[in-house]
């Protein structure tokens, strides 16, 4: 495939400049909090700029635009990377915001937040969750589609997400990304920051497979690329935009790209760099040492032509919207309401049996009612449907050929059901549901956190919760969760 690249308002020279504002913007943050991780931002400033240049649509005075595409920076460290990118694209994120990196009470946290930082998608820092919380986010869009008709195309957005060897190596990126694959979510990219340096040293200290053939094995699209080449990536992104099913682009990068002393190092991953090693990076890219937290004049102009290119597709797409025909226009709002009646609870009561029974019979008759009277409620469980009580009735299973469904097979993998589960909800399409037994809850402690932190509407149906399950014997009884 021949790259189109660079495209206007970029040319080649003013790329070069933005990617190493990106660097040095990052490289002053941290410095400036004495914290922070600047190795990643610089050796993935320029697949950043291409993403938010050339791949991403998004609008920053409407950062919750339904049809926007989402960006997920899995590996959350590098926070100073999609701040710089957020500062850059006309984000409600100043200068000064930048400057106050790290700082109690301030924009720019040490790892991104959900609902604290324009534009910041999902919370991230706990490795992989992003990964998990992108494959939600891909599968809102296909669930959401499946539902509508001529309005369809409105929520036709993708997924683009950065992660790192750190993510990969967490299991619940497997767990995500296995099911993804499964599903062939062929509008969800990620690309991996193969740097090969964690905290500890190098990466092979520890991790010696090959991450690509582990993802074809999971059913993905996998290309390589030099992650410093800008025309090699932008081609790569627009190839991978063609497959049908994810793609996952392996981008080999240099940690601390540019820095003399401190290239391909782990002193580069969570530190700041040090005043003379920040100088001698300055000289070796002919960058001025002062001020700090510079950005060239044609650097933002070029980004406000990417504003305005994506400003048009808003109003294009507000102008679809209005024009949809009165029945399809209530069914799309509607599925952007995620409307629940008013007497839900009410409703809900009134379906119970009034017998003994297992709470969790009682429960799935509810949440049959649930379902009827609440379109949004997609969910399933970890491979215990029958025993939990989740099948909806009368309702076909999500699967690559039908996102029509409500009941989700999330197969063996409660970790990541519960960070997929999180995606579903911040597309802000769904309430997700997940369920297990209450024992194996422990296995999705970390995204039951991220939600509640997120304060994300998700719901959990644990069953078997006595300490008096028998047969099954102590490995099967919840004593300590019940207290936790």
């Amino acid at each position: 495939m021949t790259a189109q690249f660079p495209s206007p308002p970029f040319d080649t020279a003013t790329f070069d400049e933005a990617t190493r504002t990106v660097r040095f913007l990052s490289i002053d943050a941290v410095e400036k909090a004495q914290s922070g991780h600047p190795g990643a931002p610089m050796g993935l400033a320029a697949i950043a700029v291409e993403l938010f240049t050339e791949q991403l649509t998004f609008d920053p005075s409407a950062p919750n635009w339904p049809g926007r595409d989402r960006f997920v920076l899995s590996c959350g460290h590098a926070s100073m990377l999609i701040y710089s990118m957020l500062h850059l694209s006309g984000y409600d994120l100043s200068l000064d915001d930048l400057k106050q990196f790290r700082q109690w009470g301030s924009k720019t946290p040490g790892h991104p937040e959900y609902g604290h930082t324009p534009g910041v998608e999902t919370t991230t820092g706990p490795l992989g969750q992003g990964i998990g919380n992108s494959v939600g986010l891909a599968l809102a869009s296909k669930l959401a589609r499946a539902r509508l008709g001529a309005s369809a195309e409105l929520l036709d957005y993708r997924v683009f997400t950065i992660c790192s060897d750190g993510d990969v190596m967490e299991g619940v990126a497997y767990e995500a990304a296995s099911l993804a694959g499964h599903l062939k979510l062929d509008n969800l990219v990620v690309i991996y920051d193969a740097n090969n340096v964690t905290i500890d040293g190098k990466a092979d200290v520890s991790l010696s497979e090959d991450v690509g053939r582990r993802f074809e094995g999971l059913g993905w699209v996998v290309s390589h690329v030099d992650g410093h080449d800008a025309p090699a990536v932008h081609a790569a992104v627009e190839q991978a935009k063609l497959a049908d099913r994810p793609a996952l682009i392996v981008a080999r990068t240099h940690i601390g790209f540019g820095s003399p002393g401190k290239q391909d190092s782990s002193s580069s991953h969570g530190s700041a760099l040090g005043a003379k090693e920040v100088e001698a990076t300055k000289k070796a890219a002919g960058w001025p040492l002062e001020p700090t937290f510079i950005v060239p004049e044609r650097v933002r102009e070029a980004f406000a032509g990417v504003r305005a290119k994506n400003k048009q597709k808003h109003e294009d797409w507000q102008k679809k919207r209005e024009a949809l025909p009165a029945d399809e226009r209530a069914r799309f709002e509607a599925v952007l309401a995620r409307e629940v009646p008013a007497d839900l609870l009410e409703q809900l009561v009134a379906s119970v049996a009034r017998k003994d029974d297992a709470t969790r019979n009682h429960s799935g008759k509810v949440l049959q009612k649930v379902a009827e009277l609440v379109p949004a409620l997609v969910g399933g469980s970890a491979d215990l449907a029958g025993s939990v009580k989740t099948t909806i009735n009368g309702s076909p299973d999500v699967s690559a050929a039908n996102f029509a469904g409500k009941n989700l097979h999330f197969g063996v993998r409660e970790h990541g059901m519960g960070s997929v589960m999180n995606g579903l909800a911040l597309s802000g399409l769904f309430v997700p549901y997940g369920s297990t037994f209450l024992i194996f809850g422990d296995y999705m402690r970390p995204p039951m956190r991220l939600a509640g932190l997120m304060n994300q509407q998700v719901l959990y149906v644990f069953s078997h919760d006595s300490v008096f399950l028998g047969e099954d014997g102590p490995t099967h009884q919840p004593v300590e969760q019940l207290w936790t």
